[in-house]
Parts: structure tokens; C-alpha cells; sequence
């Protein structure tokens, strides 16, 4: 039977071990961070050859260094690209087609610059999502992941299911090294994924169960005040509740 840890030292060993490996890479240090790592572009490259991007029109990624490749290459391909705003403040920027120049698609794809490139959008003008990527700490063979521990990519997926988004395939590239044998703790809020991406190999996992929304119970009072956007997306569902059915 598996041993099961608490989430906190599991990532703490993750860091420890891609440190002590040196398979992690700027920026240091990794602790407190979804860490970069080397072998990130090959990770990427395999996540290029699948259908669920080929096929994807629009493409959610975390704005965490080791998935710039991915950002990177969703502008080259003239997709749209979503990135949520550091810790989900302000919503998703958007970057569209044909407004980065060739050449500048790293550079617009890198947090430093997206503003340049892409505007914060509102949550009722959000496209209907076809993939999303979430960075990790460490993912385990159930597909179970955790991240730095705040829950910001599992609200992202909530949001846009609660916006009427259909589920979409969700997919983390990470170093061979963050892919544990433990299983890990996962509450009813959690989302797996269906694709766990190394540098070495692609995973594609049996079909998994996905949360339908936001757990509104689990939001604290300081979450509201911390990520304005469930403030938005709550006066948007109570909004979309009054109007009268003409039906």
C-alpha cells in the first residue's frame, strides 16, 4: 500500500531531490516555486505532437517558467493563448493571433511582456477553452498533481466550467524526477490530469473525474478579497440566475 504524505513534504522532497540532482534550473531556488527544470523544452515538444493540440484553438497555460516553451509555441501557432494573472487577481490575459510579431513570441509569451502583447479580458468575454495546462510540484501515477499549495489552478478549471465551458483534456509537463511513486492526498476540489508530460515520456491516463465547477464552500472570505475574479464570477451566475426565461 502506498504511503501517503502530507502535501507540504512532498513538495519539499520534490525541491530537495531536483536540487540535489541539479535538474532544476533558473529561477533558484526552486522551493516555493513550480520549478523549472531541464528537459522542459522536450517536454514540450511531445505535448506538440498530440491531437489534443494539434486540434486546440485555444490554449490555457500557467505562467510558470517552465511551461514558457508552451506559451512560446501556442503564439508561433497562431493560437489564441490565456494565462491567468499572477495568483488569479485580475482574471485571464488573453494574447490573440497575429498580435505578436515573428520573432517576439518568447518574449510576448514571457510574464514580464504579456501585457505588452495581450490585454486582461473580463470573465463573460472568455473563449471556450479546448486544453489547459497546469504547472506542478509533483504528480503521481493516478494523475492526482499539486501545485505550490494556494489552489489556483484547480479554481481556473472551476471558473471556466461554472462560465459553461465543456471539460477539456488537462495536461502538466514536468521532470521525470516529479512523477512519485506516493499517492497523493486528493480532495473532492482537485482536478487530475488526464496527460502527465516528462522529458522522457507522454502519459495519457484512463479518463478522469473532474470537479463541475467551483466548490463554493471551500472559498474563505480572504479569498474573495485576494482574487477579485470570484467576486466577478459570482455576480455573473447571480446575474445569469434573475434573467427571466422566455422560453
Amino acid at each position: 500500500m502506498c504511503k501517503l504524505k502530507e502535501k507540504q513534504q512532498i513538495r519539499e522532497d520534490v525541491w530537495e531531490e531536483l536540487t540535489r540532482t541539479k535538474s532544476g534550473r533558473f529561477p533558484f531556488p526552486l522551493q516555493g516555486r513550480i520549478p523549472n527544470f531541464k528537459g522542459a523544452e522536450r517536454a514540450a515538444e511531445q505535448l506538440f505532437q498530440l491531437d489534443i493540440y494539434k486540434k486546440a484553438t485555444v490554449v490555457k497555460v500557467n505562467p510558470d517558467s517552465p511551461q514558457l516553451p508552451i506559451r512560446a509555441r501556442v503564439i508561433a501557432d497562431q493560437k489564441t493563448l490565456l494565462v491567468p494573472t499572477p495568483r488569479l487577481k485580475d482574471g485571464f490575459i488573453i494574447v490573440r493571433p497575429g498580435s505578436v510579431p515573428a520573432g517576439d513570441e518568447r518574449k510576448a509569451a514571457s510574464l514580464k511582456h504579456i501585457n505588452a502583447y495581450g490585454e486582461v479580458i473580463p470573465l463573460h468575454q472568455l473563449p471556450d477553452i479546448d486544453l489547459m495546462l497546469m504547472g506542478s510540484v509533483a504528480v503521481d501515477h493516478n494523475g492526482h498533481r499539486i501545485g505550490k499549495g494556494a489552489g489556483f489552478a484547480d479554481r481556473e478549471y472551476g471558473i471556466i466550467r461554472e462560465l459553461g465551458n465543456k471539460p477539456v483534456p488537462v495536461v502538466t509537463t514536468i521532470h521525470h524526477l516529479q512523477l512519485i511513486d506516493d499517492t497523493l492526498p486528493s480532495e473532492t476540489f482537485d482536478v487530475p490530469v488526464d496527460w502527465i508530460i516528462t522529458e522522457e515520456k507522454a502519459l495519457h491516463l484512463p479518463e478522469q473525474v473532474k470537479p463541475s465547477g467551483i466548490e463554493w464552500r471551500s472559498i474563505s472570505d480572504d479569498d474573495y478579497v485576494n482574487m477579485p475574479v470570484l467576486q466577478e464570477l459570482k455576480q455573473l451566475l447571480k446575474n445569469k440566475n434573475e434573467q427571466p426565461d422566455h422560453t
